[in-house]
């Protein structure tokens, strides 16, 4: 038996949060990485016997369409998972039920489900340090009750998730990080995209057609030479104040 996380994080916020679930599953965790535009994902695979995470961040109350992508080229073979959800304090919308969906196509026994909150990749006042303590607490009692379910061989009762099928249309923050005057083109952001937007013979800018405004390429920079407009980040922030200033709290779907 193996355990397994299979993650798109970014900026690390949601392989924060799956760490905190799988650490108290096994001492040995496999990682998939799905932000890894040149892994081959379709070489990966499982045993029946196998327990796995699924782990990505919402977007716009959607799955990322790269990471979406990068899921349905793994089989699952019968392995029992928990999916997680992580967002940034606003809402998941139909986040879960899409996961599920990508899940179970690709031959996943989903089991139990997560939704958890991390600090938000664009707008960062909201959710700020987040998953904190207290959601680090809940997340590992939430793991162990998973767990359990995904242990019951006979268990497979179908969950009951938050969201809508149809899923809400997609769509993207349109924020694109560019390259300031301490750019010294050293190509770690280039090198960590997980959608190569960014040409090493042009640091620069991203390509916007490309570009999932993911801010990995703000996140790594070691000199904090990357950023995108204040003036569409402030926009953004006032536009989600209303449903991001009150804290909201992890939730199990089991």
């Amino acid at each position: 038996m193996r355990y397994v996380q299979i993650v798109f994080s970014p900026t690390g916020g949601t392989l924060k949060t799956a760490n905190a679930v799988t650490e108290e599953w096994s001492g040995s965790v496999e990682t998939v990485d799905l932000t890894d535009p040149n892994n081959d994902f379709s070489k990966y695979s499982f045993d029946s016997e196998d327990i796995a995470l699924i782990a990505v961040p919402s977007y716009g109350g959607r799955v990322p369409g790269t990471a979406a992508e990068r899921l349905k080229k793994l089989k699952g073979s019968g392995v029992r998972c928990t999916l997680l959800c992580v967002y940034g304090n606003r809402a998941y919308d139909d986040t879960l039920v899409e996961m599920e969906d990508i899940a179970k196509e690709c031959g996943f026994d989903v089991r139990a489900a997560i939704a958890a909150v991390a600090e938000h990749s664009i707008a960062r006042r909201y959710a700020a340090g987040r998953p904190d303590g207290e959601d680090i607490k809940k997340l590992k009692e939430f793991s162990k009750a998973a767990l359990n379910k995904l242990r019951d061989g006979n268990n497979s009762t179908e969950l009951k998730l938050a969201g809508n099928r149809p899923y809400k249309k997609a769509s993207g923050a349109g924020l694109v990080p560019k390259a300031d005057k301490n750019c010294v083109k050293c190509g770690i952001c280039a090198q960590k995209c997980p959608v190569k937007a960014i040409s090493p013979e042009d640091i620069g800018a991203a390509d916007a057609k490309k570009c999932i405004s993911c801010m990995r390429c703000i996140n790594v920079c070691p000199h904090s030479a990357r950023d995108v407009s204040k003036a569409m980040v402030s926009a953004v922030s006032l536009v989600l104040k209303k449903s991001c200033s009150q804290r909201k709290e992890c939730e199990l779907f089991v």
